[in-house]
């Protein structure tokens, strides 16, 4: 007899969403199995019965487990079975972070582990946005306390239509591809991909989402009123307020708002350091403060800024509310490497290197989404200690590194050119010199000029800004500031980075810490981030290059494309991969040929690369009487000489043929190795090709255009 349990169905977006609670996973906390179409996904939310020692954060942990099972394959590599997660799986669990985080007591600090197990995955319907659902539903009906429910919707755009919970195949073709989640009242989160959409387009797409979330949230309301657990309580870390007393005797007002109150971020963090040593020092004998002394000192330190900006709109670097940090762009740092660029905000600092390779060096993809095989264009992202004084060696990528490089590379796809308009696989990398607030968006910057810089024909420049805002008590009363730097960041409420053209948004990402946003707060946040990058590109960026060269670097791999018909490809490669090889090691370039009969060659050397496909178009060519062509003597015979036209095609040219006189012997005339102009008098029904070096037959035509040849008359 199967386990009882409870389920709860609605219908979403022409798919039925299906809740099956009880099922599966009974020990966790909170278990949800969510169906979406044929898509399953598990979520379960699970926490430790005590606070972690030691910290002074919430300690929350995202899983996002994509298994192979779930679309019918079996794990590559030696190992068959799931090792580290992929890109797209640690982008999913970041985007599931991102709005409950604050939905959590900030003074909790028991471990919260939210795991999703993708169990089946139906293209129609996106396992990521399952496991968002099932992460906040999990929680709610759990007894860790949370301020729940927030639900997660999709948003595509085709032909002007917005498109609720696209199918894969639809994101394919969509100019949008925006996840908004919602509280009951407000936005908490928002992260989007576009291709150049207009703001006005974007706001009205965020609120169409944000509409649908209420309708999940009335649902999974009836869901908690029947099987949600009761929260329990915990041990609260709230610094109590006879301590932030004692401390403000010690350090008043003025100080800290002295201490804080520059542009240098090192300056500030020694100023810090003499207020804590002192601090430290004056609760030495006392064990319970001193251990709350850190915690305290930071949330002093928020107070501090938070009020100087909203209260007297002064920020901690000395700035306007919309004005931006000092910039600069600059290219070609790096003289070698293919396209090189670098954007300074401030004291964030991004160099970006630009490198182009044949289409063979895309990068092959094994995830759950069929449509989404290779990548032609990788943005990567460090983080290197020494960008914020710290000696803190790297330890290869991390979620932050693999969410900031994701960002840019979102940001720009919509600008570059298609595979037939640059045949070239694309990589830049953003290097961080110097950190000090929003450098995926310096990246941004960066990679544009970079871009530019190594004649990749971008469509238009892009560039990217982060806003900022600071609340207070009341919905109305709240302070947005353009261009925030770290301290704002982490003091502030949130940071809402947009990136995009002249045109229209290419990528937006939205994080805060408190419980969402209103309408005005993202209006104002979008129109602010408008301003700030029509300045960046036209007063910035475009004075140091406002197009893309004209050539590659002369270091960048040269790449010429031609079409032939795919019945050929087997020509060209030979039994075994002979001709083809033959060509490789004659003109020494590398080949690739697509299904569709492109034929991609690249090199350094341009005149190898011409020769190499002037060699496969003979292979290609339908050889015709009257034609003329090049080719070399291969074989002779006492009643004439063969020559070799293109690496398997032979004609013969008869004795009598070879010349307008009388010819004794055949090697009176060529010899083995011979290059030699031809005309095609015939091609029998045998398919054999009969030639003529007879100057009355070559007639006035005389030198052929190329391998390929010609007929009389052209």
């Amino acid at each position: 007899m199967a386990k009882e349990y409870k389920s709860y169905s609605l219908e979403l977006a022409g798919r039925t969403l299906t809740v099956d609670i009880g099922r599966v996973a009974a020990q966790a906390n909170g278990a949800a199995l969510m169906h979406y179409g044929d898509t399953v996904v598990l979520s379960t939310a699970t926490a430790s019965e005590k606070p972690r020692d030691g910290i002074d954060f919430f300690p929350l942990s995202v899983e996002y487990e994509e298994k192979m099972y779930s679309v019918g394959k079996i794990p590559g590599g030696f190992n068959k079975r799931e090792g580290k997660a992929a890109e797209n799986a640690v982008l999913t669990c970041r985007v599931i972070d991102r709005p409950m985080r604050p939905l959590f007591p900030k003074d909790y600090r028991n471990d919260v582990l939210l795991d999703n197990l993708v169990l089946c995955v139906d293209q129609d319907a996106s396992p990521e946005l399952l496991a968002m659902l099932g992460s906040s539903l999990a929680t709610c009906i759990s007894d860790i306390p949370f301020d729940g429910p927030c639900t997660a919707t999709q948003v595509g755009l085709i032909d002007g239509e917005f498109i609720i919970n696209p199918t894969n195949a639809q994101k394919q073709v969509s100019d949008l591809a925006l996840t908004v989640a919602s509280t009951r009242e407000k936005v908490i989160m928002i992260e989007a991909g576009a291709n150049e959409v207009p703001e006005d387009v974007m706001i009205e797409a965020i609120y169409k989402a944000h509409e649908v979330n209420q309708t999940l949230i009335a649902f999974f309301d009836k869901i908690i009123a029947e099987c949600g657990k009761e929260k329990h309580t915990y041990e609260s870390y709230a610094v109590p307020e006879e301590l932030f007393a004692r401390i403000k005797e010690l350090v008043p007002q003025e100080e800290m708002e002295e201490a804080v109150f520059t542009d240098e971020k090192q300056k500030r963090e020694e100023n810090i350091a003499r207020i804590t040593e002192r601090l430290t020092e004056a609760f030495a004998e006392d064990e319970e403060a001193l251990a709350m002394l850190g915690d305290a000192i930071y949330q002093y330190e928020k107070k501090t800024v938070r009020k100087m900006i909203l209260k007297d709109h002064k920020r901690p670097d000395g700035r306007q509310i919309t004005e931006i940090r000092p910039l600069a762009a600059e290219v070609d740092l790096l003289p070698r490497v293919h396209g090189s660029g670098m954007f300074t905000r401030g004291q964030t600092q991004i160099m970006n290197i630009c490198t182009l390779a044949p289409m063979s060096e895309v990068q092959k993809v094994d995830g759950l989404n069929e449509f989404v095989t290779e990548k032609r264009y990788m943005h990567h992202y460090n983080f290197p200690g020494y960008s914020v004084g710290e000696a803190r060696a790297s330890r290869g990528p991390g979620r932050r590194e693999i969410g900031h490089g994701a960002l840019a590379e979102r940001a720009l796809l919509p600008v570059l050119p298609s595979a037939e308009e640059f045949p070239y696989a694309i990589r830049t990398v953003s290097e961080t010199m110097e950190s000090n607030g929003s450098t995926s968006q310096a990246s941004v910057c960066a990679s544009s000029l970079s871009l530019m810089a190594a004649g990749v024909p971008i469509k238009d420049m892009v560039a990217g800004i982060s806003c900022g805002l600071v609340t207070g008590d009341t919905d109305d009363d709240y302070l947005v500031l353009t261009d925030i730097q770290g301290l704002e960041d982490f003091f502030g409420d949130m940071d809402f980075k947009v990136a995009g053209t002249h045109k229209g948004i290419t990528a937006i990402q939205m994080d805060i810490k408190i419980h969402g946003l209103t309408r005005p707060i993202v209006e104002e946040a979008i129109a602010r981030t408008k301003e700030a990058r029509m300045y960046i590109m036209d007063q910035v960026m475009a004075p140091v290059i406002d197009k893309p060269r004209a050539e590659i670097s002369k270091y960048a791999p040269k790449i010429e494309t031609i079409t032939i018909d795919p019945a050929k490809i087997g020509d060209v490669v030979g039994k075994q991969g002979k001709v083809i090889n033959k060509i490789i090691e004659e003109t020494g370039v590398k080949i690739d040929i697509d299904d569709d009969g492109t034929v991609a060659v690249c090199g350094t050397d341009a005149a190898m690369i011409k020769k190499a496909i002037q060699i496969i178009e003979s292979i290609v060519m339908e050889i015709e009487p009257g034609m003329v062509l090049n080719g070399t003597v291969v074989r002779i015979m006492n009643f004439g000489a063969f020559v070799q036209l293109s690496p398997n095609k032979d004609g013969m040219i008869h004795i009598s043929k070879l010349s307008d006189k009388r010819v004794a012997k055949v090697e009176d005339v060529v010899n083995i190795g011979d290059e030699v102009t031809v005309k095609v008098i015939e091609v029998d029904k045998m398919g054999r090709i009969n030639l003529s070096m007879k100057p009355g037959d070559l007639a006035a035509k005389g030198v052929p255009k190329h391998q390929g040849g010609h007929k009389d008359g052209e």
